[in-house]
């Protein structure tokens, strides 16, 4: 058992580095994930003959197969009402901002990103449609952990050290809670290059029909454009942008109203 473990430890982490490129060798992927290239040949032969695997655009190379893509698409129709009615909001909000808007949900203790739209500043985000980031790592996804129970929070920070990205990144229980509070207050969430240095992020909270957090929507890009002076704008427009979508979704208009700790 341990050692099927470990076999599906390594599949996993190989299929998560042919997602971050175009396609890679046998000899690259060794090398990112310090494995003998005679057991990823192992690995890739057996993923290529069930299609999740396939040649890829160089010789040699292989890039994520079909099977991967069908599967992935039965996964995503599961948030088709969440992205149909985030879809107006979420280029209202790119038009008003000229920057990146993602739309995430908690999956988890990650948030996951299901759409975005990119701005002019793209090649420093990190989160991708169908990647994830822990709960604690920027704006979005503090949105989605500040509207848990108490008790997840704890949870949360229970798990092991949480992940530094910058100087700033809250890690600590104390630090953490205090900004989860902070979220609750007021509605909305901050991230000031706590995540990537030179960017600023603002998230709300959206809500459904049952009154609970289902996603949050979040707006992200290089800080004199988003935070500094224009960020009581881009808070403004952020919030307003998910309570437009939390309605379309059947929350109460006292719901829908950012900062509600009643929603949690």
């Amino acid at each position: 058992m341990e050692e099927s473990v470990k076999v599906f430890s390594k599949i996993s982490a190989l299929l998560d580095v042919l997602a971050s490129v175009d396609d890679a060798t046998p000899a690259e992927l060794a090398e990112r994930l310090s494995e003998p290239r005679s057991s990823l040949y192992r690995l890739l032969s057996t993923l290529e003959r069930h299609d999740f695997v396939q040649p890829g655009l160089r010789k040699g190379s292989y890039q994520l197969g079909m099977r991967l893509f069908h599967l992935g698409s039965a996964v995503s129709a599961r948030f088709d009402d969440i992205r149909s009615a985030a879809t107006t909001a979420m280029e209202e909000l790119h038009d008003q901002t000229r920057q990146t808007v993602f739309l995430t949900i908690r999956r988890g203790f990650d948030a996951t990103c299901i759409e975005r739209i990119d701005g002019e500043v793209v090649q420093v985000m990190i989160l991708r449609v169908g990647g994830s980031v822990p709960l604690h790592g920027g704006a979005g996804a503090r949105v989605l952990l500040a509207y848990q129970p108490t008790q997840f929070w704890t949870e949360f920070v229970s798990q092991g050290e949480l992940h530094r990205y910058t100087a700033t990144t809250p890690v600590t229980k104390d630090a953490l809670f205090t900004e989860l509070r902070t979220i609750l207050h007021q509605g909305y969430s901050v991230s000031n290059e706590d995540v990537i240095p030179g960017i600023t992020s603002v998230g709300a909270p959206i809500f459904n029909y049952s009154e609970k957090i289902c996603a949050s929507i979040s707006v992200s890009g290089p800080r004199p454009s988003v935070g500094d002076d224009a960020l009581a704008q881009t808070v403004s427009l952020t919030v307003a942008a998910a309570e437009e979508i939390s309605r379309r979704l059947g929350a109460p208009t006292e719901i829908a109203a950012a900062g509600t700790e009643s929603a949690r």
